[in-house]
């Protein structure tokens, strides 16, 4: 494991690199001041720095009793496989209320959140905005 910085909240965040990092890993992406919108309405934020760079992060909503679920869970291509995705949620998730933990993968990186002990579910469901964008993405049949 590399050494790196681990912060919870969103002073100096470059917000820019935060939409590109979410690009380049094929995961939604608006426009920088709408991820810190989420970011910021979230109940856990978590960003990891390497060398004062920032390499990855990830969020989560809860309804601070019983649910929650994990969004944006992202790692700098370069970073990737150096165990900073695996920092990210074990942190997020330690920060959530005992309860039920929902996470939204992005297609093909299903066994990568079963190493972390998450399981698929059977029961889901989604109603996305772009509904043809989403099943050639793969999230839904």
């Amino acid at each position: 494991m590399m050494d790196v910085e681990i912060s919870f909240d969103m002073g100096g965040v470059d917000w820019p690199l935060v939409a590109d990092t979410l690009k380049q890993a094929g995961m939604a992406h608006y426009q920088p001041a709408v991820h810190r919108r989420a970011f910021a309405a979230s109940l856990v934020t978590v960003f990891i720095r390497y060398e004062g760079q920032l390499v990855g992060f990830g969020r989560a909503i809860s309804d601070g009793a019983y649910q929650s679920a994990i969004y944006d869970v992202a790692v700098r291509p370069e970073y990737q496989g150096k165990g900073i995705g695996s920092l990210i949620v074990e942190n997020i998730c330690a920060q959530l209320p005992r309860g039920n933990v929902i996470l939204y993968a992005s297609p093909g990186k299903e066994g990568f959140y079963e190493t972390l002990g998450f399981r698929r579910m059977k029961t889901g469901m989604a109603l996305f905005a772009d509904v043809e964008a989403m099943a050639a993405k793969g999230f839904t049949e």
